[in-house]
């Protein structure tokens, strides 16, 4: 003796076979929708979330330094932060793999264990390295380390 639908619609509890087949069809629609919802939240919570692009340490003897961008992709913002001693930053310039050159005028002091402003990438574009001008913020024996962020 196996198991029949039937049996339930007896009971009333489907009211028939059409019943079943509607509500198998609406569980599935119904997973199918939740996993679709799933997957699309995971990747809007990757595009907002922080990367790790590469860091420089500031040695008091130059005032230049070049981050090399070695994650593939496309950036819409960048953030600098900033450990072990303050710096003043003069100028950020962002070089991509396509087109020309984003030049940014930054005048902020950063201070150990601080982040600077969000800084805006025009056009989600590929980023091949940054280089930034700073000054000293009264260092003294410690040389702070830059480590720069991006977001997708």
């Amino acid at each position: 003796m196996g198991f029949r639908f039937e049996y339930f619609a007896d009971l009333g509890l489907y009211g028939g076979r059409m019943k079943v087949r509607t509500s198998i069809r609406m569980a599935s629609a119904l997973m199918l929708l939740l996993s679709i919802g799933l997957v699309s939240n995971a990747q809007r919570r990757r595009e907002g979330r922080w990367e790790f692009l590469g860091e420089a340490h500031a040695d008091g003897r130059v005032d230049h330094d070049t981050i090399h961008v070695g994650k593939g992709g496309a950036f819409r913002t960048i953030q600098f932060e900033i450990k072990g001693g303050a710096i003043e930053f003069r100028r950020v310039v962002v070089h991509f793999e396509d087109g020309p050159n984003h030049d940014i005028q930054v005048r902020d002091r950063v201070v150990a264990g601080g982040r600077s402003r969000s800084i805006d990438i025009p056009g989600r574009r590929k980023i091949r390295s940054i280089e930034f001008w700073y000054g000293s913020a009264g260092w003294g024996s410690r040389r702070p380390t830059l480590y720069l962020w991006g977001t997708r």
